[in-house]
């Protein structure tokens, strides 16, 4: 089995140099590692340049932003049969690559196989344990918290994109989706990927085992963590809407559509998480919520005139 890794990395060199040196210690080698960096990062290029690892390093040059264009461009030149996926702010253990082959090995049903980063929020780890990860509830709750997973290995609905890996003959069907919004993490990009594996027959796996360390780096385009700007909340809200499309059986997708306009998200608020936000002297609060509507009609507007991906 031939194992490919991407490593999308934009202006983080020092963690950049830190996730290399992780994967150039994995228990189970790497065939090939890809670093897709943009044009004029010099300080990236010149990481992995000068890297002295021994890895099967491979820099590809993007013209412009996103995290989709990246692994796109990364996912045409990779070869094999699995691909794993981190960021550059992020460490995989030792047993990263050899325990995501050892469940595509077992399962030639799995499609996406991922786990827990253990995340790092200026230098102390986040803690927690919750049997419940990236699924979505029969009510239309969706629920992440890869960070916190624990337990056995068990099939989900959704993995984390700094801790994921794919096979390939099902990633090259569905691709990284282009028509998700946002100049730098393209948020939900996970969703849009996950959703449409599970809706082709793909079986998705996430075990706690799988682990990283994540260093949380900052980011350096508009898709910032937390933030309640009007266009990085519409862009939200337009690819979270774009993702649910995929959810199947339909009266699933329903009931997802039903929460997110009551209840919502902190960075995608229904009414619920509108007042919440209100009460918690969020000033901007308001306008996030008509940002969230917008970015959703408009989505709504897209799925209905275009056709939908072929997944097969």
């Amino acid at each position: 089995m031939i194992v490919s890794v991407l490593i999308p990395s934009y202006r983080r060199h020092l963690d950049l140099a830190r996730c290399l040196s992780a994967i150039a210690g994995q228990t189970r080698a790497a065939d090939k590692v890809f670093v897709i960096a943009r044009s004029g990062d010099s300080e990236t290029f010149e990481v992995v340049r000068d890297y002295q690892g021994g890895l099967p390093l491979i820099v590809i040059e993007v013209d412009g932003p996103g995290v989709v264009q990246a692994m796109n461009a990364g996912l045409a030149q990779c070869t094999g049969d699995i691909v794993a996926i981190t960021d550059d702010d992020a460490a995989p253990r030792p047993d990263w690559l050899e325990r995501i082959a050892n469940h595509f090995v077992k399962d030639e049903k799995i499609g996406g196989v991922g786990g827990r980063d253990w995340i790092y929020n200026n230098g102390v780890v986040e803690l927690g344990n919750r049997p419940i990860v990236g699924q979505i509830l029969w009510f239309g709750r969706i629920v992440g918290d890869h960070h916190l997973g624990a337990g056995p290995a068990r099939e989900v609905d959704i993995l984390k994109g700094v801790n994921c890996a794919f096979r390939m003959s099902a990633i090259r069907i569905v691709g990284f989706d282009t028509r998700l919004r946002g100049a730098g993490a393209q948020v939900h990009w996970e969703m849009c990927l996950c959703f449409a594996l599970k809706r082709a027959s793909w079986r998705i796996v996430y075990d706690p085992a799988i682990q990283v360390d994540h260093y949380l780096g900052k980011r350096y385009d508009s898709d910032q963590r937390g933030i309640l700007d009007g266009k990085v909340t519409a862009d939200r809200a337009f690819n979270l809407r774009l993702a649910i499309s995929d959810i199947r059986p339909g009266w699933l997708r329903a009931a997802v559509i039903v929460w997110q306009f009551a209840v919502g998200t902190r960075d995608s608020p229904g009414l619920v998480w509108l007042l919440r936000l209100f009460f918690r002297g969020k000033t901007n609060s308001l306008q996030a919520y008509f940002a969230t509507h917008r970015g959703w009609c408009e989505a709504a507007s897209f799925v209905r005139t275009t056709t939908p991906r072929k997944l097969s």
